[in-house]
């Protein structure tokens, strides 16, 4: 094919140290995937002109600009004025929710780092609104209250609002978000108006906080597109310019501007993305799983890339810049290695260690093949003849074999380990190396098939950027009452293709590249469904690139344009929590108690949260969203008291309850007003999850004013409410003690249940109201009696949660997470009440839906010794073989380990009611049921149950292995129970 008729794209990456870009022949035919021209540049301080350098060096390579098709832009500017904190490049947002009478105690900025949230922070309004996960509204939008925020928002002079609606990417049909966003534009003329429904899907506080962040670079991402569009023009390029999103697809320069968070993470695509491209094009390579590792200068990022061509998504939560959100970013790992990273012999144990730190940049002057004076991996790699095009040999020909060979080892391990956690499975896949620094990588892993290196490697991220494509996605409930999933399913992924075909890919060549099913959690006839299509670009502009308001030409481009004057967040803390910057600040902290009474701070709030989530054994709900709204409310100055239980008087009444129903809507419609009682004191139905702490906003100054007592009626999580020891001591078994029984679901529909047949039933019958109330709703029983609950209630259980947080903490800030384990055991009673049960991989998951509870198993297999990273010869921790396997229900049930040897011997270590809780082993963190997955390091812990449960027959018929359909499986304590200790009893002053 002559070059007159080529296909030409131009790829630009923007990486830390260098700026990459590539020209490649995209035609059809032989030539296709040819890579005409390549150039890398330093990075430079203004981003836009190195980016100009280094597509002028490729220019000056090519025989014509006249075929290059587009000009396609991976770039940090977004990314690093977050980064930065830069308040030139960053404005106040206002945010105006549509909530109707829920979510008002996690307002917006709820979860930001104060500093962030100091910078960015303007009014919020709480309006009429929202939807139910069925569609229906929860309440109609007032124009009057909109009009009212508009008046205030213009008074203050914010320039970016976002409008965020309970249930808005679902909202088809009504379109609240888009009928205030015309409000807004039409009170407010030129205001950057950004709905939460166009950036991010499911869960409220994480699609508004990429809102936030996407309306705080508007107009930053407006100057920075337009002097892309100028460079071109200056390099005389009139071709079409897009700027390379996070899932490898392409946004056009109005698009950009709009959605600038969408290009966050798209470095790391384009890397995966460029690795595909090339790996195609290598005869005998097909479409495939494969791991994709770039090795930098300082860092070494791995992705897992899915035979579709594009890198598999993160988790739908994931942090940035200390702000949760759940728009689309790849998975990737991060590690400290690199070809500047730093390589040391430990003079006592003569163990070599490389890396985190790092020469960076500087490599070319520090490290010892260069002159310098600095061992790095590359002088390694080079002595050992690996690399022999790199500096000076002879400046590294005196260092030692055992340095060599220890380096490589290293190296060879660190990869290993995390490529491995990266695995979906423990099948052998390829790695595909990319960057500069893969001359690092040995060329056989563990676990890998075979270690690929392909021509052009050290440029693949230029690459990925010239071959994005073009994409559609969607991201709703459907529902499944009346079609099959597989009817419905092709009904998304027809709009999934006609979405990407609008906005401009060739309808040739488009598929669908993702598509996923997600049951609801106690909901039947309705399901989630998140669909991706993707093909090239049929090289026509599409419609939907420009609107009639073109954001590239409302405003002033200019980055010194006028901040609005800061004011006073109404959020401003009344209270400062102190800082637990190192291990003696957690050793030196008190709680404070104030006669008998536990004053919770900041502090005692985050570790009482990291401790409930682990006391869930795997269920019970995140506890993320009840600690803000806390946490929110003891900085505006507000109380939470818990009190001992002998505080609490003999005829006293105390209320239990919590919050029943579907995760997918608590983390969507927040919690609303749902408590409907003021007895004398407050205890929790459950410790495990969010139920542990759900009651304490209840017993807070802002609402009730009473105290919640020390304890709860589980002891851990369970998936029912008749499992509860308040449920244990009624001999009754028709649930006496838990009617009668009411549940709210907190904008006015209120059922109470005065009576049933049988225990079970009180739970059934509610669940299926549930359901018709929203799919969540508040409950409370009957208040109880003191002298009841002397003998139902587990005692000190919040201490025990504080403990337990405290201790994971300890260990995070002393960097002893390998001994995590025997921290926690000494944390909750010493090794006579409670063992680390298992240290291993997650080597398989399995999971369904069945009656609105996710039933499974997690199978970990124990690491080998060349697994242990961490291990610490001064506090040796202990080894594990075989595997252990764990049924859950919600929570987990019981864990049977297989020993590795001849006869496989199968023993049951743990069995409900005794808590078996799993831990990420890289940071302490509780995982619940739904973030088991292949590769994590985790470590089990067990811990022996109240009394309560295992000292009387009904105990272990309601909490035990029968109660979960295994009879055959006998109840054996796993040690004997130790009472936690009082907080109040160890700190009150005497």
């Amino acid at each position: 094919m002559s070059s007159v008729h080529s296909i030409l794209r131009l790829g630009v990456d923007v990486g830390g140290t260098n700026t990459d870009a590539v020209l490649l022949n995209l035609s059809e035919g032989s030539r296709r995937g040819q890579v005409l021209a390549s150039a890398k540049h330093l990075t430079t301080p203004d981003v836009t002109l190195g980016i100009q350098n280094a597509i002028e060096s490729v220019l000056a390579q090519a025989e014509s600009k006249s075929n290059i098709q587009a000009l396609c832009i991976g770039t940090t500017h977004f990314v690093n004025a977050l980064v930065e904190r830069d308040p030139r490049r960053l404005d106040r947002v206002a945010v105006i929710r549509l909530c109707g009478p829920f979510t008002h105690g996690t307002p917006p900025f709820v979860g930001f780092p104060r500093e962030l949230r100091e910078l960015l922070e303007g009014p919020h309004f709480l309006l009429s609104g929202g939807l139910q996960i069925d569609g229906s509204e929860i309440a109609s939008v007032v124009v009057a209250q909109v009009e009212s925020a508009c008046d205030e928002i213009d008074r203050q002079g914010i320039c970016a609002v976002v409008v965020s609606s309970v249930f808005a990417p679902i909202d088809f049909e009504i379109q609240q978000e888009e009928t205030v966003a015309a409000i807004v534009r039409k009170r407010i003329p030129g205001l950057d108006v950004v709905c939460s429904k166009d950036v991010a899907a499911i869960g409220l506080l994480e699609r508004e906080n990429a809102s936030i962040l996407n309306a705080a670079l508007l107009r930053y991402a407006k100057k920075t597109v337009i002097g892309f569009e100028k460079a071109a023009q200056a390099l005389e390029l009139k071709c079409s310019v897009f700027i390379t999103s996070n899932d490898g697809t392409l946004l056009s320069c109005a698009q950009a501007a709009r959605l600038p968070i969408r290009t966050f993470s798209s470095g790391p695509t384009n890397s995966m993305r460029g690795a595909a491209f090339l790996a195609a094009l290598e005869s005998g390579i097909s479409k495939q799983s494969a791991l994709v590792v770039d090795i930098g200068g300082t860092t070494t990022d791995i992705g897992m890339l899915l035979p579709s061509g594009f890198p598999r998504q993160a988790a739908a939560h994931h942090e940035f810049c200390g702000v949760l959100m759940n728009f689309s970013m790849p998975h990737v790992t991060s590690i400290g290695l690199g070809g500047g990273s730093v390589v040391r012999e430990d003079p006592v144990t003569n163990k070599v260690t490389v890396g985190p730190h790092s020469v960076g940049h500087r490599i070319t002057s520090e490290s010892l093949v260069f002159g310098g004076s600095t061992l790095t991996a590359t002088d390694v790699v080079v002595a050992a003849g690996r690399a022999s095009n790199i500096g000076d040999e002879s400046l590294v020909s005196g260092i030692g074999q055992s340095i060599i060979e220890g380096a490589q080892s290293a190296i060879k391990k660190m990869l290993q380990n995390y490529l491995d956690a990266m695995k979906t499975s423990s099948q052998d896949i390829p790695v595909y190396l990319v960057g500069g620094g893969s001359i690092l990588a040995p060329d056989v892993l563990a676990g890998i098939s075979r270690v690929h290196r392909f021509p052009h490697f050290d440029v693949a991220n230029a690459v990925g950027a010239a071959i994005a494509q073009i994409s559609g996605i969607i991201d709703s409930f459907e529902d499944t009452s009346t079609r099959t999933i597989v009817q419905v399913r092709a009904d998304v992924e027809a709009r999934a293709i006609a979405q990407a075909i609008a906005s401009g890919a060739d309808p040739h060549r488009v598929a669908i590249v993702e598509s996923e099913v997600i049951p609801i959690a106690y909901t039947s006839g309705r399901c989630r469904f998140y669909v991706k299509a993707a093909g090239d670009w049929s090289g026509i502009a599409s419609p939907s690139w420009s609107e009639v308001d073109d954001p590239l030409h409302e405003v002033s481009t200019g980055e010194t344009a006028s901040r609005p004057q800061m004011v006073a967040s109404a959020a401003a803390s009344a209270v400062v929590a102190p800082v637990m910057r190192t291990a003696s600040d957690i050793l030196e902290y008190e709680p404070r108690i104030k006669g008998r009474e536990w004053l919770l701070s900041e502090i005692d709030l985050e570790w009482i949260a990291d401790g409930c989530y682990v006391l869930g054994c795997g269920g019970g709900g995140s506890p993320l969203h009840t600690f803000l709204e806390l946490r929110e409310l003891v900085r505006s100055g507000e109380t939470v008291r818990v009190i001992d239980f002998s505080s609490v008087l003999p005829n006293a009444l105390v209320g239990w309850g919590g919050g029943m129903g579907s995760p997918e809507v608590s983390s969507e419609r927040l919690l609303g007003n749902e408590s409907i009682a003021k007895p004398e004191a407050l205890c929790g139905i459950e410790i495990g999850g969010a139920n542990g702490m759900i009651n304490m906003i209840l017993g807070s100054t802002k609402y009730a004013n009473i105290p919640c007592i020390d304890g709860d009626f589980m002891g851990r999580a369970y998936p029912t409410w008749h499992q509860t020891t308040a449920n244990v001591y009624d001999a009754s078994g028709t649930g006496a003690k838990m009617l009668p029984s009411v549940i709210s679901s907190g904008d006015g529909n209120i059922m109470i249940m005065t009576k049933a047949r049988r225990d079970i039933d009180v739970d059934a019958s509610l669940r299926a109201a549930c359901v018709e109330m929203g799919t969540h709703v508040g409950q409370a029983s009957c208040p109880l009696k003191a002298d009841y609950v002397d003998n139902a209630m587990i005692k000190n259980t919040v201490s025990l949660s504080w403990r337990i947080g405290r201790a994971i903490a300890l260990a995070r800030r002393q960097s002893s997470l390998s001994r995590i384990g025997s921290i926690l055991v000494d944390a909750v009673g010493g090794s006579n009440s409670a063992r680390m049960l298992f240290v291993g991989k997650i080597t398989d998951v399995r999971r369904r839906l069945y009656k609105g509870h996710t039933i499974g198993e997690v199978v970990i297999t124990a690491l080998t010794v060349d697994d242990d990273v961490d291990d610490d010869p001064d506090h040796p921790i202990e080894h594990f073989a075989g595997t252990l396997t764990i049924p859950f229900k919600n929570e987990n049930l019981y864990a049977e380990h297989t020993a590795d040897d001849a006869t496989t011997t199968v023993r049951m270590v743990a069995t409900v009611p005794d808590l078996i809780a799993v831990l990420d082993a890289q940071n302490g963190s509780a995982l619940g049921t739904p973030q088991y997955k292949y590769g994590l390091r985790v470590l089990v812990l067990g811990i022996t149950a109240a009394p309560q449960w295992t000292g009387s027959e009904r105990g272990i018929a309601l909490g035990g292995p029968s109660a979960f359909g295994f009879a055959h499986i006998p109840y054996e304590p796993l040690g004997k129970y130790a009472q936690p200790r009082s907080v109040i009893e160890e700190y009150a002053r005497k």
